[in-house]
């Protein structure tokens, strides 16, 4: 491995951030404001958590999968996607349980998580039947998974050559439109390496979307006081450099070569979802007060960024009917 991307002291602090978060959808779905068959899974805790976290984690999910559709019915599943800091997102089962068809699915993130999650596929014929197909094998490693047109490695996103090997693992085509996902990955990466990462995406790939889901605005009082919360659990935010606003989380991308970026913070995503829909997650639970659920979307945002023609008129607006990614 090279020398810039050897284990960082936070990386272990990191790697605990997908307990957090998977913890935190297992809760939500359980109350009602999403359907995930498969979260379960991949997590038994069932900690409640505080509405207001509830209600943000809707937000994130509905948010990024509104893109995700519309990035599939752009290309009308001749698409790939890869899953960047994947953790025990269940994106891929939940799509099998739909129309959509993608021709390939990679999932990327440290060993010790993609081992976990390896293992839980393995034990469970639930979702294994899903990634197996009659003409197709699954083959499996600790840390790796490959079945006909789903991949599971483990990967350092510092380290290119690595992830060039592994993305060949899993028989990656770079001319074929692809959407990258990440939530909360870039911001636990070193600025350098970050930008050595998007450079080379946009080099390699002809046609790609990237959708980044995370903080935002933290150089202000309430931002100040989510970092050092972080670094008291001994998790360094490498890359907040690029939080700063709306126009640093779009320059990052315009920096490394892609070709245009359009960024909105979670109030905004929150109020594109329907009037109906939020109603209906709004009466799951009530908040003790609505100023802190506005003080967190607004420091936390989603970015689109593209290479190439095909999604540079990609705009959030107000949606007038549920995504049908099973989250209604």
């Amino acid at each position: 491995m090279e020398p810039s991307c050897t284990f960082h002291p936070c990386d272990e602090a990191v790697i605990a951030t997908n307990d957090d978060a998977s913890d935190c959808k297992r809760c939500a779905v359980r109350l009602g404001y999403w359907k995930d068959d498969y979260i379960g899974y991949f997590v038994r805790n069932q900690d409640r958590k505080a509405p207001e976290i509830n209600r943000g984690y809707f937000a994130r999910v509905k948010g990024v999968e509104m893109c995700i559709e519309r990035f599939l019915k752009k290309t009308d599943g001749n698409c790939q996607i890869i899953n960047l800091g994947c953790g025990f997102d269940t994106l891929y089962f939940r799509l099998k349980d739909t129309t959509h068809q993608v021709k390939n699915f990679i999932e990327l993130d440290f060993p010790t998580v993609t081992a976990r999650k390896c293992y839980t596929i393995k034990r469970n014929k639930a979702l294994l039947a899903k990634i197996h197909d009659e003409d197709g094998e699954v083959r499996l490693s600790t840390t790796d998974l490959h079945g006909p047109n789903y991949h599971l490695m483990g990967v350092d996103l510092r380290n290119l050559d690595e992830l060039d090997n592994k993305l060949q693992q899993a028989e990656i085509d770079y001319n074929l439109p692809t959407i990258f996902l990440a939530e909360c990955v870039l911001v636990y990466i070193e600025a350098q390496n970050c930008k050595n990462l998007l450079k080379w995406i946009a080099a390699k790939f002809s046609t790609a979307v990237f959708v980044n889901y995370e903080q935002v605005n933290m150089n202000d009082r309430f931002g100040e006081v989510m970092l050092n919360n972080l670094r008291s659990r001994g998790c360094s935010l490498a890359g907040v450099e690029s939080c700063i606003s709306l126009d640093t989380q779009i320059g990052r991308f315009l920096e490394c070569g892609w070709s245009g970026s359009r960024a909105w913070d979670m109030v905004q995503i929150y109020q594109s979802i329907s009037p109906a829909e939020r109603q209906r997650v709004e009466r799951l639970e009530m908040l003790d007060e609505g100023e802190l659920l506005t003080q967190l979307f607004q420091h936390y945002c989603l970015v689109i960024a593209w290479i190439g023609e095909l999604f540079q008129d990609i705009e959030i607006t107000v949606e007038k009917r549920m995504s049908s990614l099973n989250i209604d």
